[in-house]
C-alpha cells in the first residue's frame, strides 16, 4: 500500500477524471467562446466569418452594452453597500439567540433553494399594481399605486430587492458558521472585563469573521457578474430594456437575434470583467484580512 502511495502514477489517476470533466465543461467552452467572439455567426451556418476584432468594437461602442454593465454595477453596488451589512447584522443577532435557533437558521436560509422561477412570480404578485401587498401598504397612507415592475424608476430597485431575499439567506449560515465557530473564551474573557453586547460584536466577533466577509463579497461580486435569471423571470430585461445585464442582452443578442458571434463577444466580456473585479477586490481589499487562527 505504502509502494502504491509513492507512486505519481496512483495521484494521476485520482486527478484525471476531474481534470477531464473540468477541461470538457470549463476549459474547452471558455476557449469555443473566444474562438466564436471574433467571428459573425449565426449558430447555424457550418463557417463562421472570421471578422477579427469588429465584435469588440461593436461593444465597446453599443450604448447599451454599457448601460446593461451599469445595471450589473448596480447588482455589486446593492450586494456589497446594503445586503452584506444585513447579512452580518442578521448573522450577529442569530448567533445570539438562545432558543429555536435552528428554526431561525432554517428560515432564512430556505428562499436560497428555492427555484428562481417560484421566487420571481411569488415576488410578482407582491409587486403587483392592485393587489400587490406593497401597493395595499402604501394605499393605507393614501399614496397611489406604483408600478413596480414596469416603471423603469423602480423596475431595477424590485428585482436588487428580490435578488437580495433570494441569496441573503445562503451568505448568512456562511457567516453564522464563522460566528459560531469563535471560542466562547474570548467573548466570555471580554464580558468579564466589562464589555457588552455591541462591544463584543465590535472588537472580538467582527474582526475574527473579516475572512469570511470578504469570501462573501467576493462571492456577491461574481454572483451580480452573472445575474440572469431573476431578471428574466420578473422583466425579460424591460421596460424599454432599462433592467437589462449583460448576461440577458447576452441572450437576446445570441438567441434571440441569432447572432453568435457577437453573443459570444459579450460572453468573453462578461468572463473578463469579473476576472478583473475580482482580482482587484483581492489585491486591494482581501489581502489585507489576515487569516485568522485561534
Amino acid at each position: 500500500m505504502n509502494k502504491s502511495l509513492k507512486n505519481p502514477w496512483v495521484y494521476s489517476m485520482f486527478i484525471l477524471p476531474a481534470l477531464i470533466l473540468f477541461i470538457l465543461f470549463f476549459i474547452y467552452p471558455i476557449l469555443n467562446s473566444i474562438y466564436y467572439s471574433f467571428t459573425s455567426w449565426n449558430g447555424v451556418s457550418e463557417n463562421p466569418k472570421f471578422i477579427g476584432f469588429e465584435n469588440y468594437i461593436k461593444a465597446f461602442g453599443d450604448e447599451r452594452f454599457w448601460e446593461s454593465a451599469l445595471n450589473n454595477g448596480w447588482f455589486i453596488l446593492f450586494s456589497c453597500g446594503i445586503q452584506v451589512p444585513l447579512i452580518v447584522l442578521f448573522s450577529l443577532l442569530i448567533a445570539n439567540v438562545k432558543r429555536l435557533k435552528g428554526l431561525y437558521k432554517t428560515a432564512v436560509f430556505l428562499p436560497s433553494i428555492m427555484s428562481t422561477a417560484v421566487i420571481g412570480i411569488l415576488w410578482g404578485f407582491i409587486y403587483e399594481p392592485n393587489i400587490g401587498l406593497f401597493n395595499q401598504i402604501l394605499g393605507l397612507f393614501g399614496i397611489e399605486p406604483i408600478y413596480w415592475l414596469s416603471d423603469e424608476k423602480y423596475a431595477m430597485f424590485s428585482i436588487l430587492l428580490t435578488n437580495a431575499w433570494q441569496w441573503t439567506g445562503f451568505y448568512i449560515i456562511m457567516v453564522l458558521a464563522a460566528i459560531l465557530a469563535i471560542p466562547r473564551d474570548l467573548d466570555e474573557a471580554a464580558e468579564i472585563d466589562g464589555a457588552n453586547r455591541l462591544q463584543r460584536a465590535l472588537s472580538i466577533t467582527l474582526p475574527l469573521i473579516k475572512p469570511i466577509i470578504s469570501v462573501v463579497i467576493m462571492l456577491s461580486i461574481a454572483g451580480a457578474m452573472k445575474a440572469a435569471d431573476i431578471v428574466i423571470v420578473m422583466t425579460k430585461g424591460g421596460p424599454a430594456g432599462s433592467t437589462d445585464v449583460l448576461a440577458t442582452y447576452m441572450i437576446k443578442y445570441a438567441i434571440t437575434n441569432f447572432k453568435y458571434g457577437y453573443g459570444n463577444t459579450i460572453a468573453v466580456l462578461i468572463f473578463v470583467f469579473t476576472l478583473i473585479l475580482t482580482a482587484l477586490y483581492q489585491v486591494m481589499i482581501a489581502r489585507r484580512s489576515e487569516r485568522i487562527e485561534y
